[in-house]
């Protein structure tokens, strides 16, 4: 049976759930508890799972009390299982289920499933399936946090994650880009060249059942990962190693409103996340190490506090490529975004920046217009075999998607990276009405700079010991 057959079966389940009042990110959460119960019995893990709190002992239960055995079964699997990466998958578990009669409906649809069909190393790509199944529906609220399949798998392929290296997303969500990469440095060796020196995996997630569904799919897909439950703008972050790469989609919006103090390494204050993001991914890569950050708009425009972290950027790491992505691939979110790439050499700086517009003139993307891998291939022939932008290159001109900018000219731009040159052929306004968008984007960049650095002010006021640093 295909994985994209079971994934539909699974998927069906979720009008039982419905019944209990359950959103389809929970669902997708309590499938966390129920599958890796019927998936351990199929790929030979059960050994690790405590005597009589297993799938068969959940299956044969009566119906009656069922729920009351469930829950416990669960509390047992969080404090008892043999494997600390069981007992962090059911930590602090709570069931979303009301009734055993729901429960034991949905048990008996996994139950009926072909499981025999499958073979072990489809177990990931199944729940991996499911979890993308949840960001497509607009009411599980999961789009916005999704990073769409084909962007990923062109940062990896661009990125080329490689054996022995130490991977981290400091934003992980349910590791997408871990698992990706997995499969990239997998399907570039050999299994033995990969037992032999296998690459490790970091990531951070803030929401307790986002990291138990990047625990299950980190484990179900084979990866040696450490998931730590936390949050990397704070000394969370102090817990990762200097990574080798780092491929990350940082949250958009404000940290505002949390009591937990940033990183005291962070040169550049703000309660901009995005901006806080990048200076934690810059500073924990190590010597040598690359990145590819997405991040949006006002990331590369705004003034103050954001041109500051620009310039350390391009002193700390080479800022080599920009790529500008199409609207509407995060609809949830609602805004346009941009992918960073750069690598740090000790005593290097940036020079050249490249950029490619993948936006101008390309339609917008969504639910009725997927995003596929074929729109990212003429980027990632100009980007060149080298995952460290060093490829030979070569400017297209004006009329085309591939460009570049010398660091005096980005400098002479006020270090604004928000660089248009194409004519939008579909847009509706005249040059005027273009260079109007201009000026009102760039006066929103300052406004937002400026309250980005009243409420980082009013933390400090409010006891966080900090000082603002200003602009260069």
């Amino acid at each position: 049976m295909k994985s994209e057959n079971i994934v539909q079966k699974i998927w069906a389940l979720c009008h039982i759930l419905r019944g209990d009042g359950i959103s389809y990110h929970q669902y997708v959460s309590e499938l966390t508890y129920l599958l890796f119960l019927k998936i351990a019995e199929e790929n030979g893990v059960e050994r690790l799972l405590p005597p009589d709190y297993r799938w068969r002992d959940l299956a044969r239960h009566p119906k009656e009390g069922l729920l009351g055995f469930y829950q416990e079964m669960l509390t047992h699997l969080g404090t008892s299982a043999d494997s600390e990466i069981i007992r962090a998958i059911y930590s602090f578990p709570t069931t979303v289920f009301s009734h055993s009669e729901n429960l034991h409906a949905v048990v008996e649809g996994i139950a009926k499933i072909g499981w025999n069909d499958v073979s072990g190393d489809r177990f990931g790509e199944i729940y991996e399936g499911l979890i993308e199944k949840s960001s497509q529906d607009v009411r599980s609220g999961a789009g916005q946090y999704f990073t769409p399949r084909a962007l990923v798998n062109s940062m990896v392929r661009v990125s080329k994650p490689n054996l022995g290296e130490l991977i981290q997303d400091p934003a992980v969500g349910s590791g997408g880009f871990l698992i990706t990469a997995d499969r990239f440095i997998r399907l570039s060796n050999s299994e033995q060249a990969y037992l032999i020196n296998p690459p490790k995996y970091q990531g951070v997630e803030i929401e307790k059942n986002t990291r138990r569904i990047c625990l299950m799919n980190t484990f179900l897909n084979g990866l040696d990962a450490d998931i730590i439950h936390g949050d990397a703008l704070t000394d969370d972050g102090r817990k990762l190693g200097a990574a080798t790469l780092v491929l990350a989609n940082p949250p958009f919006g404000s940290k505002a409103g949390s009591r937990r103090a940033l990183r005291a390494d962070f040169p550049y204050r703000n309660t901009n996340k995005q901006l806080a993001f990048l200076q934690h991914i810059y500073l924990t890569l190590s010597n040598g190490g690359r990145a590819a950050v997405v991040v949006p708009d006002n990331v590369l425009f705004e003034d103050g506090v954001g041109r500051s972290l620009r310039q350390d950027l391009m002193t700390k790491c080479i800022l080599h490529t920009i790529l500008r992505l199409p609207k509407g691939i995060f609809p949830g979110a609602g805004v346009k975004t941009n992918v960073l790439f750069f690598r740090k050499e000790a005593g290097v700086v940036s020079d050249d920046v490249w950029f490619y517009d993948l936006r101008t003139n390309m339609p917008a993307f969504g639910k009725t217009n997927a995003l596929l891998d074929f729109h990212f291939d003429d980027f990632e022939r100009v980007y060149g075999a080298d995952p460290g932008g060093t490829s030979q290159r070569m400017d297209q001109g004006e009329n085309s998607r591939w460009r570049k900018l010398s660091r005096e000219q980005v400098a002479e731009r006020g270090d604004n990276l928000n660089w248009m040159w194409l004519r939008d052929e579909n847009a509706e306004q005249d040059d005027a009405m273009q260079d109007t968008n201009e000026i009102l984007a760039a006066i929103v960049g300052h406004l937002r700079s400026a309250l980005n650095e009243i409420d980082a002010l009013t933390s400090d006021i409010e006891g966080e010991d900090f000082q603002l640093k200003p602009a260069h």
